[in-house]
């Protein structure tokens, strides 16, 4: 399988060199400055892969996009402008094929991305970790958003404690969950503030899982010719986490989901980025099981672990620890690269990242975006490379 990192252009402080040291061999990144909804250029593309590529020593290649951003408007179902929307990003796709960047990873989340409250929770030793509290979640919710019917989203305990929360915390912490709600878009620079948050909560307030499938559905019927045209292969990121978020629906949230949208538009460049904390995340997903269902269609795989708490909430762990079974996970995934190998199918190798990482050492010198840190990273990476270097040699696999 192929190594990659997650890289957020020349300001990232997680270095190019770090990805190297790191064993990675492929990079994950995006044209972030590039407004939502606008094509790609092709310029701007050969830019970043010569960057990528500048320093031979270093063996690095641009091997998957994280993320063609999809413009909300796209995700609402609604505009004047979106045709001009779905031909931008078909051609953002063309140009990306026309590069040779052939896996491009995207996500249709409203409004928020990935959602933590805490982004330091402390670990043995002193390092930290990304969690979500649900009565945190719940106190910003029904408190600081003051969204109307909140309240029945959440068990009378959890409301309890989000209730004390807002009595016990200080001022400046309440401040900084808005803020950590926000860290979400690790490659955006746009920002809500609570008033903008409230307005964009309420306006998707009616939009229901049926309607918000029929736009993702509309969406790829319009851009999948493209993908296919331009040998690019679109894959899906899950919903994370994988439940509906404080009035807003989610619809990438277990096995069913994942049948549907692959099913709704068929195309064999239409595919899903299996990312086993998202999924894990909710326990009555089965990681392994799902990768298994889905094993010919996944062209991508985010690997990290979660524990989770009765309350619905939970915290990022350890890449092998936590509570999805990562060898069995990895052992599929393994099992599936030597398959499309013996059949010779294209581009077979599959690419996957360690998919955040804990706070370690001196991480906390570097302004890496929340989760993405290096000796964390490096460390899972090690980790997973260890798996599925015993895997392969066990089954007698190429590596």
């Amino acid at each position: 399988m192929e190594q990659t990192w997650r890289w957020f252009g020349p300001r990232d402080a997680a270095t190019l060199a770090h990805a190297r040291q790191a064993g990675a061999t492929g990079i994950v990144t995006a044209l972030h400055d590039i407004p939502y909804g606008e094509v790609w250029p092709i310029e701007a593309i050969r830019q970043r892969k010569a960057e990528i590529e500048a320093d031979p020593s270093l063996g690095l290649r641009w091997s998957v996009v994280e993320s063609v951003p999809v413009h909300d408007h796209i995700k609402y179902g609604k505009g004047d402008d979106l045709k001009q929307l779905y031909a931008n990003f078909s051609q953002t796709l063309r140009n990306l094929g026309a590069c040779g960047i052939r896996t491009v990873c995207y996500n249709f989340m409203l409004v928020l991305d990935w959602t933590r409250t805490d982004l330091a929770v402390g670990l043995p030793g002193g390092g930290r970790a990304l969690k979500l509290n649900v009565h945190e979640l719940a106190a910003f919710d029904c408190h600081i958003l003051q969204r109307p019917g909140s309240e029945r989203d959440y068990t009378p305990d959890v409301l309890q404690r989000a209730s004390r929360w807002m009595d016990e915390t200080p001022d400046a912490a309440k401040d900084r969950l808005l803020a950590n709600i926000m860290a979400g878009l690790p490659g955006a620079f746009k920002r809500y503030g609570i008033e903008e948050l409230r307005e964009v909560v309420a306006a998707q307030a009616t939009m229901t899982h049926e309607r918000l499938r029929a736009n993702l559905v509309q969406f790829l019927e319009n851009v999948l010719p493209a993908a296919e045209e331009a040998g690019v292969s679109m894959c899906i990121h899950p919903d994370d986490p994988p439940r509906d978020l404080m009035g807003l629906s989610r619809i990438v949230r277990n096995a069913k989901d994942i049948d549907f949208i692959l099913d709704a538009v068929p195309s064999p460049n239409s595919g899903l980025t299996l990312c086993s904390g998202s999924l894990g995340a909710n326990p009555e997903n089965d990681v392994p099981a799902i990768a298994r269902c889905f094993a010919p269609r996944i062209f991508f795989a985010h690997l990290r672990n979660v524990t989770k708490d009765p309350d619905g909430s939970f915290m990022e762990a350890d890449h092998l620890g936590g509570d999805v079974d990562m060898v069995s996970l990895i052992d599929v995934l393994v099992e599936e690269e030597q398959r499309r190998r013996k059949e010779g199918l294209p581009r077979s190798l599959l690419p996957f990242r360690p998919d955040h990482g804990h706070e370690l050492i001196d991480d906390g010198a570097r302004q890496t975006h929340p989760g993405y840190t290096v000796i964390g990273r490096l460390r899972g990476l090690a980790e997973l490379r260890g798996v599925m270097t015993t895997l392969a040699r066990q089954r007698g696999y190429e590596m």
